[in-house]
């Protein structure tokens, strides 16, 4: 096995002192070239990695990043989760998770705590108001995912263009008359894909019925359903695809035929959706590459801080697809009368 190689023994192959090694990796425009050159030519020969602890006390950052999510239960922030570690990871940085539980309290309490410790924050999909986010942002270092607010960076996805689809969707199998099951009222993503159906129905001479805000959850969609069918919609689109996955249930149980009697669309395409019963069309959102762009947008700004007051024009803009599966279809023929 071999011993790890110190800081002590790069100075003694360099013939400088341990202190002028950290200066040079930490503080080089301090060192004289040449003693820079001799130092990296020892490091590069032992190589030597400073470990992160060091790298703390020379340059002041932790090494770590907080993520904050409102519900590690929903598969849609599991991924996203999962994708912003693995970017982590590959920049040697470890990432503290939080989970909110959907309540915005929780969320400004949590980020408050996480300041303290991390260099920065990503935000995955914020329940906090604007003003809240902003204060956030004059704590510590933050990056928003799925939510936009003015002059913070991040990653947003284009709900509006989504809901588009889906309706474009359904009014090419005949459907005129379109449910709405909103998330949560303060959701950006519930407000924004509200805004796109409402755009998309008038556009596409079709009539959107608001069934109401329900958890972005199983049950959600449960207690939903029997709402849903009394508005005499002939197609539901949910405010994600747990939601869709819970009126698919609900439906079942009540006898209602998907699609034959209602189609039903959900938003995500979380890996559950297509094992649903019936499989659920639904708008795929790209989890991965928004994870990946938070990460290096946030670490892109920590190693420059200077470029955060130009940051609020900081943001990427994702396109969902959408996914046809076995949950939608034509609308429904009405029995003739003999």
């Amino acid at each position: 096995m071999s011993v790890p190689v110190t800081i002590r023994d790069v100075a003694r192959l360099a013939g400088v002192s341990p202190s002028t090694v950290s200066r040079a990796i930490s503080l080089p425009e301090m060192v004289n070239a040449t003693t820079r050159a001799r130092v990296a030519a020892a490091v590069e020969q032992l190589g030597y990695e400073p470990n992160r602890a060091a790298r703390g006390l020379i340059t002041g950052r932790t090494g770590t990043i907080g993520l904050v999510v409102p519900d590690l239960a929903n598969p849609f922030f599991a991924s996203l989760t999962k994708a912003i570690q693995a970017r982590a990871r590959r920049h040697d940085v470890a990432v503290f998770v939080a989970d909110t539980d959907e309540d915005p309290g929780a969320e400004a309490g949590l980020v408050r705590a996480l300041s303290k410790q991390v260099d920065g924050i990503v935000l995955c999909s914020p329940r906090a108001s604007d003003d809240d986010l902003a204060a956030f942002a004059a704590d510590t270092t933050v990056v928003l995912v799925n939510r936009a607010a003015a002059g913070i960076p991040g990653v947003t996805y284009d709900n509006e263009d989504g809901m588009r689809q889906a309706v474009a969707h359904l009014v090419a199998l005949g459907h005129r008359r379109i449910a709405w099951v909103g998330g949560p009222a303060s959701s950006w993503s519930t407000q924004h894909r509200g805004l796109g159906l409402r755009n998309a129905t008038e556009e596409l001479h079709a009539v959107l019925v608001p069934v109401g805000n329900f958890a972005p959850t199983y049950e959600g969609g449960m207690a939903a359903a029997d709402q849903v069918i009394a508005t005499g919609a002939t197609a539901v689109v949910a405010y994600n695809d747990l939601v869709a996955i819970g009126l698919l249930a609900r439906l079942h149980s009540r006898g209602i035929s998907v699609p034959g009697e209602l189609s039903v669309v959900g938003v995500d395409d979380i890996a559950m959706s297509g094992m649903a019963h019936p499989a659920l069309t639904t708008i795929r959102l790209p989890k991965q590459e928004a994870g990946w762009i938070a990460v290096e947008l946030l670490l892109a700004l920590l190693d420059n801080p200077d470029s955060q007051q130009g940051a609020s024009g900081t943001r990427s803009e994702l396109h969902g697809e959408l996914i046809v599966r076995a949950s939608t279809g034509p609308v429904p023929v009405p029995d003739r009368q003999p």
